[in-house]
């Protein structure tokens, strides 16, 4: 397989940092140039980076070769990310969360012209959380309630936690395939009823540098099931960003996720 280089959006942030530093220690691709809005391009030559690759202001100012782009940055990015990787036909690994349902519909059209790569979240752990879930679901049926927490440090900004979010999806998915219909609650501060059985519950808890812990609590009669992952470190997500792009390089254009990378592997 013929390296992969990788264009690295949000280079100067905690997971850009690393994800470069992973990169070094792989021989199937390396990143070629980051892009941060943070970094002052017009004080600074950008072919003297603080890492050890170009960073650019804009990603339309990329003058290296590269074959994909991983986004780790922030929402506001993506409609740069997705005019840049159209024009140049780059394939996308988007890997950052907070997203509005409008931008998630933008992501998906834009999966009709280039390979996308969308996770709520790039860890196995956390994908193979996804699929327990969904077996939870279809053994318990409607005897047991659902609950998700989510906990994370006190620097994240959305909340709900996209992986959260994507650990619901399936769970509402699932309940669809024998005719249940469900909602989300959120928190339980200004509900004063009793809970329905139509309803997922999500909450989320910030504090300290917690990485990542997600539950999906099953309440039953008299039993409680409680599927549960933490992330120790934030390279778990940053090896799953890294796979995934060396994956999509190859791939045709489309909508792609964890699953899709597990059955290549």
């Amino acid at each position: 397989m013929s390296d992969t280089n990788i264009a690295l959006s949000g280079c100067l942030g905690r997971m850009g940092g690393v994800i470069s530093g992973l990169v070094k220690s792989r021989n199937d691709c390396r990143v070629a140039a980051g892009i941060d809005p943070s970094f002052a391009s017009e004080s600074v030559d950008s072919s003297n980076s603080v890492r050890d690759f170009p960073v650019y202001n804009r990603i339309f100012d990329i003058n290296e070769r590269v074959n994909v782009v991983i986004d780790f940055s922030h929402p506001s990015a993506l409609p740069d990310l997705l005019t840049y990787c159209k024009t140049k036909n780059l394939p996308l690994v988007i890997s950052t969360t907070g997203y509005s349902a409008e931008q998630v519909g933008e992501i998906k059209s834009a999966a009709s012209q280039i390979p996308v790569f969308f996770s709520g979240n790039m860890s196995l752990g956390i994908n193979l959380l996804q699929d327990l879930a969904r077996r939870a679901v279809r053994v318990l049926g409607e005897q047991f309630d659902v609950e998700i927490i989510e906990k994370h440090h006190n620097l994240k900004k959305d909340s709900p936690s996209g992986t959260a979010h994507m650990l619901a999806e399936s769970v509402k998915e699932e309940y669809a395939k024998s005719g249940k219909s469900k909602q989300y609650i959120y928190d339980r501060h200004n509900v004063l009823k009793a809970r329905g059985k139509n309803e997922i519950g999500l909450h989320s808890v910030r504090g300290g540098t917690i990485v990542g812990e997600h539950e999906i609590v099953f309440a039953g009669h008299d039993e409680v099931i409680t599927l549960s992952h933490s992330a120790l470190s934030k390279e778990v997500f940053a090896v799953g960003a890294i796979n995934a792009a060396v994956f999509l390089k190859e791939q045709e254009k489309g909508l792609y996720d964890m699953s899709d990378l597990l059955k290549s592997m």
